[in-house]
C-alpha cells in the first residue's frame, strides 16, 4: 500500500505494520497507526530534518521565512536547528539523524522537506513507534533487515514519496517537463496557465507563488485594458 492510499488506521489494530519512509507522510502514517493500537516500525535509511511544527506559538516555516528577509539562510537554518534541540532534544539515539545541510539549505538545493513534528517523536522516544534501518529482503509474513534483524510484518506502506502528473493530463510538452516541473518561470504565465507550488518550499512557498502569479495577471489585465478605457474617453 502506498501513503496516498492510506486512509486511517483503524482496521488496522494489532496488526505489526512496516512504514518504508521517514517524511512527513511517514511520521504522519506511524503516528496514526499508534492512535489506533497498531503496531509501526519506520524505516530510516538516511538523514532528516524533524523540526517542531511551532515555535513560541507561530508555524515553524513562518518564522523562516520571516527571518530570511533580514538574515541570510545559514544563519536562519542554526537559529532553527537551535531551537529544534531545544524543543526535541538530541534524536541520533533514536536513529534519526540529521543532515550535513541546514533544513532551508536542503530545502533549496535539494528539494527535501524538513519534517514537522506533530507527536510522531514522543511515540518514538516512548518505544511505541521502533525505529529500524534499511530492507534486505522480504519474505512471507517477515522482512530482514541490513543490520540481520528479522522483524514480522503484517502490511507494508510505501511512504516514499509523491511525483507531479501533470504529463499525464496536461499534453502541452513545451510547458513542463517529463518530471512534471515547468520549463520557464514559475510565475511567468503562457496561454493563460500558470504553476504554483512547484518550487517546493511548502505552503509558504506556494502563498508567495500565488502573489507574484496575482501580481502578474494584474499587470497583463491592465495593459491589455488600458487602450480599450482611452477608445471611450
Amino acid at each position: 500500500m502506498h501513503a496516498c492510499d492510506y486512509r486511517s488506521g483503524e482496521s488496522f489494530q494489532g496488526k505489526k505494520v512496516l512504514v518504508i519512509g521517514c517524511g512527513n507522510s511517514g511520521m504522519e502514517v506511524s503516528l496514526d497507526l499508534c492512535h489506533h493500537n497498531a503496531f509501526p516500525s519506520m524505516v530510516v535509511r538516511s538523514s532528516v530534518h524533524v523540526l517542531p511544527r511551532e515555535i513560541a506559538g507561530k508555524s515553524t516555516f513562518e518564522l523562516a521565512t520571516s527571518l530570511m528577509k533580514w538574515l541570510p539562510i545559514k544563519i536562519v537554518d542554526n537559529i532553527l536547528l537551535i531551537l529544534a534541540r531545544f524543543s526535541l532534544g538530541s534524536l541520533d539515539k533514536y536513529g534519526i539523524k540529521r543532515p550535513l545541510l541546514g533544513p532551508l539549505e536542503l530545502k533549496n538545493t535539494k528539494g527535501k522537506t524538513p519534517v514537522l513534528d506533530i507527536g510522531t517523536l514522543q511515540k518514538i522516544k516512548s518505544g511505541n513507534i521502533q525505529i529500524v534501518p534499511g530492507i534486505k529482503k522480504f519474505s512471507r509474513g517477515h522482512v530482514e533487515l541490513v543490520n540481520g534483524t528479522n522483524l514480522d510484518i503484517d502490511l507494508v506502506i510505501l511512504a516514499t514519496g509523491y511525483c507531479s502528473n501533470v504529463p499525464l493530463w496536461l499534453k502541452e510538452s513545451d510547458l513542463f517537463s517529463r518530471e512534471g516541473m515547468p520549463t520557464t518561470s514559475f510565475t511567468e504565465g503562457k496561454c493563460g496557465l500558470y504553476a504554483v507550488g512547484f518550487t517546493r518550499r511548502g505552503l509558504s512557498g506556494a502563498s508567495l507563488d500565488a502573489i507574484r502569479v496575482s501580481q502578474d495577471i494584474a499587470k497583463i489585465w491592465n495593459e491589455e485594458t488600458r487602450p480599450l478605457c482611452h477608445s471611450f474617453m
